[in-house]
């Protein structure tokens, strides 16, 4: 009949009922589902009051959407923080969707869903890109394997678990909160009761009282982005780091933090509501600053205060549930759209985050402190290691292209009948790239020595170097980067000790260079100049450093038509990388330090020389200049090798009689990328020295292995990329974060694997770099036996990290205390052509 009789107790019914249909004892109440609540009676109750005329229609004030849990903000937090980190994507660049209030129909479970753009521009002026150009450091598309996966047997989206209408989500008294902010008009009781009904007939399905099964995350099931921002997560939530929250103006918080670190609900971006004057701010440290809409200043004193209040973060592995969607080469605007859905759990101590904190707020964050989270970079280590795996993708995707490359030659050959030339290498050789612009993948020295033509430093050339130096009192012992085998490889280094042996007076002069690219170099840089100044105290022997602006101009310079071109700009630079060299310590006396664009006049005899005799095939064929290059850089190789030569140097090295002078050697301490320039040397030297000169011309050459960058132990370290690089003018938290943040780690997933199995020394960064910068070999080598066996002080990435911050962070100091001396007009006099004491 579209009628049920249920009991209820009087302060039940009194928001929806009106007080002279309720008696003071419970009672029966006949509800007829299709006529209005106001024309419903209880048996034996005072007939009601006429009906009053309705009032004119007024437009209903929409009410606030309730203010979620502090559990479900605080997860809210953790995981827009670490999508972006993993994603290497800058908040400034990042559009977040509102968090969706799931929480509220899947009571008690602590639930919320949100989405992110990332990789498109705010217009903001912190550097961020505009809607078409996509700024984020790893790729989330197919190709860098971030792209669901659902395997056989997963489980399917529940049908209509989450529509509005699905009373089976409303499963205890805590959804019907009567009175509450969200039971405006007591809706929520009624359908409590016939819930209620429904569980006593065995109508309904069980109530949702754990967070199910799937939602923990099957090997396999999901994305490796996704995989690694839920590890994140819970390495946040373990670290226990503090939640700050503040209240201010929204235009003091867009100067100080910028447009990308703001975003409103839908109707505010959508223009029908007016935004709020006064925002409140939440900022976790190295993850993120935002504000939280909905959330009103009002509530900042129920909130979490540390991330360790919650006891876990969990995406929904449910297929469909969480996704990603990338926008690399698709037409649509904005970048790619992550959606996620999680849950959150509590620590089993009751509902403490509700109660007021004895502790006083920290401060808010400065712009400095905040200033990473903007930069185009992986923060997180879970996000190294995709990484290194799309590296992995690209180089298997290359050689498979490669080898059908060459299958299609081959069958293109023998259908012509013509000879098929010898098969190419191996596909593992092919990983390894070294040329004078390109160093990539996993270095094989040996096979590079091999390659190049080079040989290998023997004990034997160890004990001679060590004679001519050590011996004779200039140095205490030789430098780590002999004693470790950094430098590993040379070119006549023996026949130039002979000279060294000799001492008669002719001698030979160090030569070495750097192409200014940027105004600050990092720790990669140092290594050359480090060897350099060892070997000039070493020998006591004069030394020239070229700083090549011309080359970095004509292989990255820019033109424009409203500013012209930037060749001053690398001009600047030389000056300012003049300073970090002299602060590595030379000896001014025995030193001069020179401009290419600045003294360039004086080589250019020796230069045109060169040009002479040098064809244009041996240049392309070392270097594989394309029709396409300027003539400048076809040019530039003889300018490099120049240097090479005591003719180009005829006030710093002597006079132009001095045969002596004529007939100094060379030696050249550089990283084997740069010796194509000199092989090319090499081969035209007896063309410009005298037949007495005991090298023939030649320049000798140490070469140095590579210094690894932070994400990976392959290839180099490289200035247009903050994120692999530790920068002389990093401040000390800088290092810090850098190094326990990006270091790539060779160590063990978990504790009690790096205790069985110890760390993969070769991999580890932290090691590697210690190797380079720990000059006490004792002590390094107790780290390796340590780290490498998983026992003792070092058993630990983090210890060795540790350790390794302290080295880095004194070398840097100090090299800024040295620098800092260094003005303009002493750096000028250090590259003013005078002659050197020899």
């Amino acid at each position: 009949s579209g009628v049920c009789r249920i009991l209820y107790g009087c302060g039940h019914l009194v928001p929806v009922c009106s007080s002279n249909s309720v008696s003071a004892s419970s009672a029966s109440l006949t509800i007829d589902l299709k006529r209005p609540l106001s024309a419903m009676s209880t048996p034996g109750a005072a007939p009601a009051p006429a009906p009053v005329p309705a009032p004119p229609p007024t437009k209903k004030k929409k009410a606030p959407p309730p203010v979620p849990p502090p559990a479900v903000i605080s997860a809210h937090l953790i995981l827009r923080g670490c999508l972006h980190a993993v994603a290497g994507a800058p908040l400034s660049t990042c559009r977040p969707s509102p968090l969706q209030n799931t929480w509220l129909k899947d009571r008690p479970l602590l639930t919320g869903r949100f989405g992110l753009d990332v990789g498109r521009g705010s217009g903001d002026g912190r550097g961020a890109v505009g809607a078409a150009k996509r700024d984020i450091a790893l790729d989330l598309g197919e190709d860098g394997a971030c792209h669901v996966v659902r395997r056989p047997g997963d489980p399917e989206e529940p049908s209509g678990g989450d529509r509005e209408d699905d009373v089976s989500s409303l499963t205890s008294p805590s959804v019907a909160t009567r009175g509450g902010p969200d039971d405006v008009d007591g809706t929520n009781i009624l359908l409590y009761a016939f819930k209620g009904m429904a569980q006593e007939l065995g109508q309904a399905r069980e109530p949702r009282t754990a967070v199910p099964a799937a939602v923990t995350p099957p090997s396999g099931a999901t994305c490796a982005y996704l995989e690694a921002v839920q590890r994140m997560a819970r390495r946040v939530v373990r670290e226990d780091r503090a939640i700050v929250y503040w209240a201010c103006r929204r235009g003091a918080a867009e100067a100080e933090f910028g447009a990308g670190a703001l975003y409103d609900d839908r109707e505010v971006r959508d223009g029908t509501r007016r935004p709020d004057d006064v925002v409140v701010l939440a900022y976790v440290r190295e993850l993120l600053v935002c504000t939280l809409p909905g959330v009103p200043a009002s509530a900042i004193p129920s909130l979490h205060r540390n991330t360790g209040r919650l006891q876990d973060v969990c995406l929904d592995a449910v297929p469909g549930r969480c996704t990603v969607s990338s926008a690399a080469g698709k037409k649509r605007r904005g970048g790619d759209k992550i959606a996620v859905r999680f849950y959150a759990t509590q620590r089993a101590n009751g509902d403490v985050a509700h109660a007021p904190p004895a502790a006083p707020m920290p401060r808010p964050p400065t712009r400095k402190e905040v200033e990473s989270l903007y930069e185009v970079m992986v923060r997180g280590e879970e996000g190294i290691g995709i990484v290194m795996r799309q590296k992995k993708l690209r180089a298997t995707r290359e050689e498979a292209e490669a080898r059908e490359a060459r299958n299609r030659a081959q069958a293109a050959a023998v259908a012509a009948k013509k000879e098929v030339a010898a098969p190419l290498p191996p596909a593992q050789d092919e990983e390894m790239v070294v040329n004078v612009e390109t160093v990539s993948g996993k270095i094989d020295y040996n096979k590079l020595v091999d390659q190049f033509g080079s040989k290998l430093i023997t004990s034997d050339l160890m004990a001679r170097l060590e004679k001519v130096t050590v011996k004779r009192g200039n140095v205490p012992f030789l430098h780590r980067f002999l004693r470790r085998n950094i430098f590993f490889s040379h070119r006549d280094m023996d026949r130039l000790l002979d000279v060294a042996e000799k001492n008669d007076g002719g001698g030979f002069y160090l030569y070495t260079g750097r192409g200014p690219s940027s105004s600050a170099m990092h720790m990669g840089h140092l290594v050359p100049f480090l060897m350099t100044q060892w070997l000039q105290q070493a020998f006591d022997v004069p030394l020239v450093i070229q700083m090549t602006d011309d080359e970095k101009f004509l292989f990255k310079g820019e033109y424009t038509d409203e500013d012209g071109d930037n060749l001053d700009h690398f001009h600047g630079l030389a000056l300012e990388n003049a300073k970090d060299i002299l602060a590595c310590g030379f000896d001014k006396k025995k030193t001069f330090l020179f401009s290419d664009l600045d003294y360039v006049g004086r080589m250019y005899p020796t230069v045109v020389r060169i040009w002479k005799s040098v064809t244009a095939s041996t240049v392309n064929g070392i270097f594989g200049f394309q029709g396409s290059a300027n003539i400048g850089k076809m040019a530039f190789p003889a300018i490099q090798a120049a240097p090479s030569f005591p003719d180009a140097f005829p006030v710093v090295l002597g006079g132009k009689g001095d045969k002596k002078r004529k007939n100094m050697a060379c030696l050249i301490p550089c990283a084997i990328d740069q010796d194509p320039y000199f092989r090319m040397t090499r081969d035209i030297a007896h063309r410009l020295v005298p037949k007495s000169h005991p090298l023939n011309g030649k320049p000798a050459l140490f070469h140095s292995k590579f210094f690894p960058p932070l994400q990976g132990a392959t290839g180099k370290m490289s200035s247009s990329d903050d994120s692999s690089a530790i920068f002389l003018t990093d401040s000390p938290a800088e290092i810090e974060r850098k190094i326990r943040n990006n270091a790539f780690s060779g160590g063990r997933e978990t504790a009690a694997e790096q205790r069985q199995t110890g760390a993969d020394l070769e991999a580890d960064v932290s090691y590697q770099w210690l190797r380079f910068f720990l000059e006490d070999d004792d002590e390094l080598a107790k780290i390796g036996a340590d780290y490498g066996s998983g026992r003792g002080e070092f058993w630990s990435t983090g210890m060795v990290k540790a350790r390794l911050v302290e080295i880095l962070q004194e070398i840097v100091a100090g090299h800024q205390e040295r620098r800092a001396r260094i003005t303009d007009e002493e750096a000028r006099e250090w590259m003013r052509e005078r002659a050197l004491s020899i």
